[in-house]
């Protein structure tokens, strides 16, 4: 592959990794219209899924655009669906040459715009960056293939491993600058997630505060029972922003209609031991469309995905802070008998976070 078409696929793949949380549940995808060296339009998949990045790119190229190469961070799409194919924009559109890393899993897609675009004529290379393709769109590839979005669990802990004391105080374990960061990765995401019992202890609000954000992450909390305040900050923004309550079939059918009342969406999920079944929770999410969930705990819910394996990046932030035994462990029991059987994963990063440090981890392949 050449400089060129490496640097163009690079922009394309930066400017799909914007949209990240705000178009599910499309890919978020980023085109490059270049002829003669010069980039004459660009775009990423708007808010809400449409229009795609495609013929955003393509309008603001206009005529110019024909003879022109069109660097797609995802193959087009080759289906009418609420707007038309993007294969056929680009042949209209007189495009000469398309780049892109990867074929779309979409069996409604899956080669067929590639093969639109090669019956019209035009040129078309893959496989240029092609896997960092693949890990910026590892949600919606999950999301088609497996039925559930990719799941990022965060914990912010101290050196110790205690998310707060044993009476419950954890405000703040980590510095504003790490705090920061969470609410950026927040924004990345197509939703927020947390168990019942964070929702009921720490009250949160679960938004993206601070970066100018129009457009808020979807609020999860995944509660059997749903005994959640009916007088807390979650409930009293539910019609602002959205808040989707994962519950068991056996909730009090009171509860459903008071949160449903207020303005929450209602998601029934199966059961395992008793339990809230995570899988089921998960699937039922895909099937709404989410692509890319940030847990941010507790420990019971946390332990729960893990031990499922059904975490794909754990991204930590360990403040130099000791709290000792008698704290609040980040992840709840995993009843190991052995360390083999210990959930393991492949560190990708490090780096200092104001006066904490960030560590992410990537699952090992399966």
């Amino acid at each position: 592959m050449s400089d060129p078409d490496r640097r163009f696929m690079a922009l394309a793949l930066a400017l799909g990794r914007r949209g990240r949380g705000q178009c599910w549940p499309n890919p978020a995808v980023g085109c490059v219209i270049v002829k003669n060296g010069r980039i004459l339009g660009r775009a990423t998949t708007a808010p809400g899924g449409r229009p795609h990045a495609e013929p955003q790119a393509l309008a603001q190229a206009g005529k110019a655009a024909r003879g022109a190469t069109a660097y797609v961070s995802l193959e087009p799409c080759a289906h009418f669906g609420q707007t038309p194919p993007c294969s056929q924009a680009l042949i209209e559109a007189g495009i000469a040459r398309v780049v892109a890393p990867l074929e779309d899993n979409d069996p409604r897609v899956s080669g067929q715009g590639f093969a639109q675009l090669r019956d019209a004529g035009i040129e078309v290379v893959t496989g240029v960056l092609a896997d960092e393709a693949a890990r910026d769109l590892a949600g919606f590839f999950l999301k088609t293939e497996e039925g559930r979005p990719f799941v990022t669990l965060k914990l912010a802990t101290s050196f110790d491993g205690r998310i707060a004391t044993a009476t419950g105080d954890s405000q703040w374990i980590t510095g504003p600058a790490a705090r920061r960061m969470v609410h950026a990765m927040r924004f990345d995401h197509d939703a927020v997630m947390v168990g019942g019992g964070t929702a009921r202890i720490d009250d949160p609000s679960l938004t993206v505060r601070d970066l100018g954000v129009r457009r808020q992450p979807v609020r999860i909390v995944a509660s059997r029972r749903l005994d959640l305040p009916l007088l807390s900050e979650l409930a009293r923004t539910a019609r602002e922003v959205p808040l989707w309550l994962a519950h068991g079939p056996d909730a009090d059918r009171a509860l459903v209609e008071a949160w449903e009342g207020i303005g929450a969406r209602l998601v029934c999920c199966g059961l395992v031991h008793g339990q809230l079944d995570l899988r089921s929770v998960l699937k039922e999410l895909g099937a709404l469309g989410l692509t890319r969930v940030l847990c941010e705990g507790g420990g019971a819910i946390a332990a729960s995905l893990l031990a499922n394996d059904l975490v794909d990046e754990l991204v930590g932030f360990t403040a130099g802070v000791t709290i000792g035994a008698e704290g609040l462990p980040g992840i709840g029991a995993l009843g190991l008998a052995r360390l083999a059987e210990a959930p393991r994963f492949r560190l990708i990063e490090t780096r200092a976070i104001g006066p904490d440090v960030l560590h992410r981890w990537a699952r090992k392949e399966r």
